[in-house]
């Protein structure tokens, strides 16, 4: 069983989901959608062609945290005693994965941690997310490492190594089924072909209010500074996301604000872009594939194999940080290189086979 409830986790579980379909002699998939997020998740299921089993829905107006983490315990409860699973995967740190963790341990199932590990060992940063990870590796029984970072933190906490798998990241191989030469979009029709494409993500919990407020006019001072660059923002459809970004950037010149992207969208544009600027984690780990420098709008990351290897750099929400790092990708054609040009550490775009064998090999 897979249980995932937002847009980044479908992307990520979708190669697996994939893949079981493709040895159904070997794995009988039952997969779960709890509903956290609605229209962009339903996106993602349509795009990989994947039906889900069983959907909570239990995305409500306003919802909270508490909300979210009780609603997910009270449907699944229902859906594991009537379908009894062998195994019980979740991905990532969302409240869906906690919930469905704390789940699947009352019923005593083995649970399975896909992208297992990852640490910014600051409980409120990103928020919920760093307690929501660390809680599902207390409670899982095989550990799905993207990196051997991950590996290592995991060992810190004293989990088994036996237990502990490093496989890459599944969103490299979301991106492999995903990006296309033949790809259009109605906003690269309204982009100077002469120009450089920013591609620009927040919406954080943590960044919501005066650091998103602070960030979008250092953007918009660099918009006045060169005359080349377009932004393209797809806004988060977090009406506290909304209210900034169009106070902010309604009217500016160059500054395209659009509709939240599905994953076929977003990663080709992506891959038209010069630069990617984010707060989201999974982009960290698509652009290295994709040869795109990200300037990171946070001021830690759980995802420090990208800055060691050079192609993510930590800018938080300072505006002079945020200015003087996108002059360097403007204006340095060396700097931009070396960030363009670095190794991507989260894997080759097998992990769901890697994933997938473990898991036969443990339970056959």
């Amino acid at each position: 069983m897979t249980v995932f409830g937002t847009r980044p986790e479908a992307i990520k579980m979708a190669p697996i989901i994939l893949k079981m379909n493709q040895n159904l002699d070997k794995f009988c998939p039952i997969t779960v959608l709890t509903g956290q997020h609605r229209e962009m998740l339903d996106q993602v299921m349509d795009i990989f062609k994947i039906k889900a089993d069983y959907n909570m829905h239990i995305m409500k107006s306003q919802q909270t945290l508490s909300s979210i983490t009780t609603s997910v315990i009270s449907k699944l409860d229902e859906i594991i005693n009537e379908t009894k699973p062998d195994v019980i995967l979740v991905h990532g740190d969302t409240t869906s994965t906690f919930a469905a963790a704390i789940t699947s341990f009352y019923h005593k199932i083995p649970l399975g941690h896909v992208e297992a590990g990852l640490r910014t060992w600051d409980k409120y940063s990103p928020y919920p997310e760093e307690i929501n990870r660390q809680l599902t590796d207390v409670l899982s029984d095989m550990y799905f490492a993207p990196t051997e970072l991950s590996k290592n933190n995991l060992l810190k906490e004293n989990h088994d190594i036996n237990n502990i798998y490093v496989t890459g990241n599944t969103a490299i191989d979301a991106l492999n089924q995903t990006v296309s030469d033949q790809y259009k979009h109605s906003v690269l029709n309204n982009i100077d072909k002469r120009h450089k494409l920013i591609l620009l993500t927040m919406h954080r919990r943590e960044n919501q209010g005066e650091p998103m407020r602070r960030t979008f006019k250092a953007i918009k001072q660099e918009i006045k500074k060169h005359s080349d660059i377009e932004i393209v923002y797809p806004v988060h459809l977090s009406p506290a996301v909304q209210k900034v970004a169009h106070e902010e950037f309604d009217n500016v010149e160059r500054v395209h604000l659009i509709e939240p992207l599905d994953v076929l969208d977003f990663h080709n544009i992506a891959a038209r872009s010069y630069f990617i600027m984010t707060d989201s984690g999974g982009v960290q780990e698509e652009a290295p594939s994709l040869g795109k420098p990200v300037l990171v709008l946070r001021e830690d990351t759980e995802r420090p194999e990208g800055v060691t290897a050079g192609t993510l750099k930590l800018v938080g929400t300072d505006s002079t940080q945020i200015q003087a790092n996108m002059d360097l990708l403007l204006d340095n054609q060396d700097f931009y290189n070396t960030m363009s040009n670095a190794k991507n550490p989260y894997g080759d775009g097998k992990a769901a086979e890697y994933i997938l064998n473990a898991i036969f090999d443990r339970f056959s």
